[in-house]
C-alpha cells in the first residue's frame, strides 16, 4: 500500500481554500486541482509499504505523538514549487510554532530507523492545492496570486497525526485513513 503521514485541516480552512481554487480557476491555468477534501499537510511520504511493516510504523508514531501537546497552525499566503519558471506545485503556506517542525523532524528520524529514506530537502510546511500540467496561464495566475500573498485562510488545531493510504485512480488520488495518533491535551 502507498502511504504517507499527515495532518488534516479543519472544514473552515478547507472551505476557504476551495474558494481560493475557484477564484484562481478564472486564470485558465493548466492545473490539476486537488479536491478540497484531499487537502492536507504531509509530514512524511513513505511510498509503498508492506503490511508487515505497519505495526512498526504505528508503534513509532504512537510514541512520538504521545510526547507532543496539541497546537495550532495557520494557512496563509501562497507560492509555487519550485518556482514560476518551472512550476510543479501550487501551495498555501502553513505558519505555526516550533512544535510542527519538531514533530516532523521526530517522525522523519523515526521512519529512517525502520528503513524509510530520509527526505533530501528541508521540510517546508504547505498545503498543495494544485499540480501544474504545463506553464499555460502561469503569468495570469502569478499576477492574481500577488493579491493573496498576505491572505489568511484560517487557523486549524492539530490534535492528531494520521497514517494514510493513497489509492491512485484515473479520477485522481483517493485517501483512506489507516490509523490516527492523538497528541496530548
Amino acid at each position: 500500500m502507498r502511504c504517507f503521514i499527515a495532518i488534516h485541516i479543519d472544514e473552515g480552512v478547507r472551505s476557504a481554500l476551495s474558494g481560493l481554487q475557484e477564484e484562481l480557476k478564472g486564470c485558465n491555468v493548466d492545473i490539476r486541482w486537488v479536491r478540497p477534501e484531499n487537502i492536507h499537510l504531509t509530514l512524511k511520504f513513505l511510498g509503498d509499504v508492506k503490511e508487515d511493516r505497519l505495526d512498526m510504523i504505528r508503534a513509532r508514531l504512537e510514541d512520538i505523538c504521545s510526547r507532543y501537546n496539541r497546537f495550532s497552525l495557520e494557512a496563509r499566503g501562497m507560492g509555487i514549487f519550485p518556482d514560476k519558471k518551472r512550476p510543479r506545485v501550487l501551495w498555501v503556506d502553513v505558519d505555526g510554532n516550533g512544535n510542527l517542525k519538531g514533530l516532523q523532524h521526530d517522525i522523519e528520524e523515526a521512519m529512517a530507523t525502520i528503513g524509510f529514506k530520509k527526505e533530501d530537502r528541508a521540510f517546508t510546511p504547505h498545503l498543495t492545492i494544485g499540480r501544474f500540467r504545463s506553464r499555460a496561464g502561469i503569468d495570469a495566475l502569478y499576477d492574481r496570486m500577488q493579491s493573496y500573498m498576505d491572505e489568511r485562510f484560517g487557523l486549524f488545531d492539530v490534535r492528531s497525526v494520521f497514517l494514510m493510504e493513497s489509492i491512485l485512480r484515473p479520477s485522481g488520488a483517493e485517501y483512506r485513513r489507516v490509523a490516527e495518533f492523538g497528541l496530548r491535551v
